[in-house]
């Protein structure tokens, strides 16, 4: 009967009492509350600069990149730990059987008793610690916390992969259309040069005037090598962000779609920071995840304090007969309560308690942090964003200009009217102008991912347990 009564009771003490430790609440910050804040970014904003091939490399790296891969192992892993921490929380039941053959003493057995014995088993038990202080409750919301945390991390992960391959692809164009404006300028710059010997030969110009056009030749020549040099590189490290083998790094080629100033640069983004911004980065959710897994740890290490009850129950049957195995008079049970209380390990439980205390304030602090870059990065990236249009505006004004200027200073120095030196300078300027043009479209394609990546990307919000 007591039996009986304990049984209900510990369940309901189980299932009634409270968790030690803290309960986790989200840190108070400092944030900005300005009304302007920017729309949500749509999850596959790569789609807005208007490249198919684009959008294909992305899917391609979302597959296969091994930084991605690693990141979704890291998932499976917490998944199960966390599976592991809730099964705790119930009864675990195991089944056993087992043979035994002996041979007793002679002078312990009676005359009716057999020296030669065989005994056979069957028992199923069960075992139940009881969550009197909420240990196995905040290991598993530990674990839940950080199943959490790296699923987070992989959409970060995610994110990050879709903004380097971006800005990477840019970069290969960017390298294309440069590669291209400095063969044009060597081929011009050799006819140049080959007018100019001519015109030598013919005692119709000075060798200072052949001497600098074929230096000039010479510069582009050893400009054109560099930049291939540079999209070799960056096709191998986008192949690297795609996940391809080694045999498609050294043999196989990257696709290309648009010219680099052919791609649709997307709609600006009007400023504004508010403190929606936790909600939008999966890295600052992966942070406030953690911060709760080290929060509950705090109670794991506290219910190191108090006693420890776990009940055991076994039930089963003996017997020397296989036929009578399962037979009533073969039936046996039990029923054990345990009690474990510490008393003295000279301080190992408070030290553990200071301990948890002590990673919950790192965990704390890793998550300030997180906000305040989270802040810079988005901060920084709306100023880079407004500035990299202005450059590029500014860049074309230039551009016109100097192609103007090169026209002129041909036309005179053609006419007799300024050396050749004029006209040297000329397409210098205009050459490093187009290349500087590139450039500044390379750079507000890379302020728009770098803006996207800092507001969050697009990514699809918390996740459930």
């Amino acid at each position: 009967m007591l039996k009986r009564a304990l049984i209900p009771m510990a369940v309901s003490l189980a299932l009634t009492a409270c968790a030690v430790g803290p309960d986790y609440s989200r840190p108070k910050l400092d944030l900005p509350q300005q009304a302007a804040s920017p729309a949500a970014v749509q999850q596959d904003w790569w789609k807005q600069f208007d490249d198919a091939t684009l959008n294909s490399l992305i899917d391609e790296a979302v597959q296969h990149n091994k930084d991605l891969a690693q990141a979704q192992a890291q998932v499976e892993e917490a998944a199960a730990l966390a599976g592991i921490a809730r099964a705790q929380l119930l009864p675990s039941i195991n089944a056993n059987a087992g043979y035994q053959r002996g041979r007793s003493s002679v002078e312990t057995t009676t005359p009716s008793t057999p020296l030669v014995a065989d005994v056979r088993s069957a028992n199923l038990t069960a075992s139940w610690e009881l969550d009197l202080w909420g240990k196995l409750r905040r290991s598993s919301e530990a674990a839940r916390a950080t199943l959490a945390a790296s699923r987070y991390t992989q959409d970060a992960v995610r994110l990050s992969i879709s903004a380097q391959v971006a800005q990477t692809y840019f970069q290969l164009r960017a390298l294309d259309a440069q590669l291209d404006i400095a063969k044009r300028t060597l081929k011009s710059r050799e006819e140049s040069l080959s007018l100019r010997q001519k015109r030598f030969n013919g005692g119709m110009t000075s060798e200072l005037d052949l001497r600098q056009a074929e230096a000039e030749a010479a510069s582009a020549r050893a400009t054109v090598p560099q930049l291939a040099k540079s999209v070799d590189q960056t096709e191998s490290a986008l192949g690297i962000l795609l996940g391809r083998s080694p045999r498609d790094l050294i043999d196989g080629t990257v696709s290309r779609g648009k010219a680099i100033e052919q791609l649709r640069t997307p709609p600006a983004i009007p400023a504004g920071l508010s403190s929606s911004l936790l909600e939008r980065r999966p890295d600052l959710a992966a942070a406030e995840a953690q911060l709760i897994a080290a929060n509950a740890r705090i109670g794991v290490a506290k219910a190191a304090y108090f006693p420890t009850i776990s009940l055991t129950g076994a039930l089963g049957s003996q017997s020397t007969s296989l036929d009578s195995l399962f037979t009533s008079p073969t039936r046996t049970w039990s029923f054990v309560g345990n009690l474990a209380a510490p008393v003295f390990n000279f301080g190992q439980t408070g030290m553990n308690v200071d301990a948890a205390n002590a990673r919950q304030k790192q965990a704390l602090a890793q998550y300030e942090k997180s906000v305040e870059t989270a802040f810079k990065e988005a901060r920084d990236a709306l100023s880079a964003n407004s500035t990299a249009r202005q450059v590029q505006e500014a860049q074309i004004t230039q551009l016109t200009a100097l192609n103007k200027a090169l026209h002129l200073a041909t036309l005179r120095y053609d006419n007799g009217y300024s050396s050749y030196l004029d006209v040297l300078d000329a397409e210098r300027n205009a050459f490093q102008a187009e290349l500087n043009l590139v450039n500044a479209q390379l750079d507000r394609l890379n302020a728009s991912v770098s803006l996207y990546k800092a507001l969050g990307g697009g990514w699809e919000g918390p996740h459930a347990d």
